[in-house]
């Protein structure tokens, strides 16, 4: 897909449509929190325009019939002539198996061509794979909220695509409302069990697990490189725009740093 220009158009702001799940809170607050720090510097605006798919309870059943709603979520968003699509939700594609981000960000591209409304389409699994090569990070650890087995899932998921983790941490969160509701906190005190020995830390592999403001302080804490389900969103959506993040803040990633390294 042609990657699209905005820089003849400043006036107009770009449309960031996003499929999120039912039951989620904190990725309408996250995504325009990182653009709207960006537009302190560059001359884009970004306009937000969501459908939701239902899923309270996140087990696999919950996950794949969600999933059959992400059809009609599309045609909603092509009916407000989006230039962007996040699908809001990392666990679901992965559980649809290997390669499951590439295969639904291809079907959902399609229907948006159908309709006459071409945007790239970013999945949150699919955004974080892609983060995690783009740093060159093959140990990683990762917090999650999720109980073990769908950790396990996404584990297996990022070692199909050449991403070993070397340690993860499951909350057993499995109401997902809850998991909105969490500390984020608290995720700099796990930040004591993960080794040394890895390239990058996940601190959230779940988009509904609020992570946004500890990111740099994490990087601080660890001097390891830092990303999150959503600031990978994010990065890559602004990627496929053909835009520099350069945004402050959040980490050395939406700084538009690539491969670095850190140091306490």
């Amino acid at each position: 897909m042609k990657t699209p220009s905005y820089a003849a158009r400043p006036a107009a702001p770009i449309r960031i449509g996003m499929i999120v799940p039912s039951s989620n809170v904190t990725m309408e607050k996250e995504v325009p929190r990182m653009l709207r720090r960006r537009e302190s510097a560059f001359v884009e605006k970004f306009s937000f325009h969501g459908s939701r798919v239902r899923m309270k309870h996140v087990d696999p059943e919950s996950l794949f019939a969600m999933n059959t709603q992400a059809e009609r979520a599309i045609l909603e968003l092509a009916d407000a002539s989006v230039d962007a699509v996040l699908y809001a939700c990392l666990v679901a594609i992965m559980v649809e198996g290997p390669g499951a981000h590439r295969r639904i960000e291809a079907k959902l591209e399609q229907t948006l061509q159908a309709e006459g409304r071409p945007a790239p389409v970013v999945t949150s699994a699919g955004a974080l794979v892609d983060t995690l090569h783009d740093l060159d990070a093959g140990r990683i650890a990762l917090l999650a909220p999720y109980l073990p087995a769908l950790t396990n899932k996404v584990c297996r998921y990022l070692s199909d695509e050449g991403i070993e983790v070397v340690s993860a941490q499951s909350l057993s969160v499995a109401d997902n409302e809850a998991v909105g509701k969490l500390d984020p906190d608290n995720l700099l005190r796990l930040l004591d069990n993960i080794p040394g020995n890895v390239n990058a830390i996940v601190l959230s592999a779940c988009v509904q697990m609020p992570s946004l403001g500890m990111i740099a302080e994490a990087e601080r804490l660890t001097g390891i490189r830092v990303v999150t389900a959503a600031s990978a969103t994010v990065f890559q959506t602004l990627k496929k725009l053909g835009l520099p993040p350069a945004i402050e803040g959040f980490g050395s990633l939406l700084q538009g740093v690539g491969l670095f390294e850190l140091s306490h």
